[in-house]
């Protein structure tokens, strides 16, 4: 399984505009919003609360938000390439680039876990954080959270 199984169609942005945490996770809840049907205001909501319990900037430019929401029916994530690298309070203390949302049911224990661990270990990878930094555009950004650019298994 892929980290593109999570994603929507047209869950991917590229150069997307933020110059903060809350932008960046204000736009990804928007992006949610218009291609999961998911409130963005609650979703942004649990995304911030997560956030005060520890950055989910986990380093290399890497943050990898995420909530359990009630109404989700499964785990889904977004993915966006920031413009520019916004202070997410990372764990190296590096500002942050690449974000993945990763969002779950209320209700979701070992589901949310594993996907979050699918995440994490992907973007762990060198070679997988340099081609979504030099994608041209979000299918190519696609592709290569598919696996179909460069070999995520």
């Amino acid at each position: 399984m892929t980290l593109s199984d999570l994603i929507p169609s047209g869950g991917v942005a590229v150069d997307l505009a933020a110059t903060s945490r809350k932008q960046a996770l204000h736009a990804l809840s928007e992006l949610a919003h218009r291609r999961l049907d998911i409130p963005a205001r609650p979703l942004l909501e649990a995304v911030m609360e997560r956030e005060k319990l520890g950055s989910t900037g986990v380093g290399d430019g890497v943050a990898i938000p995420h909530a359990r929401l009630p109404g989700v029916e499964r785990t889904c994530g977004l993915f966006a390439r920031l413009k520019q690298s916004v202070d997410f309070d990372a764990v190296d203390g590096h500002p942050v680039d690449l974000v993945f949302m990763l969002i779950a049911p209320e209700d979701s224990g070992a589901e949310h876990l594993k996907a979050l661990a699918r995440v994490a270990r992907m973007f762990r990878r060198e070679e997988i954080r340099r081609a979504l930094r030099a994608a041209p555009d979000a299918d190519a950004a696609y592709a290569i959270l598919d696996g179909s650019v460069v070999n995520a298994a």
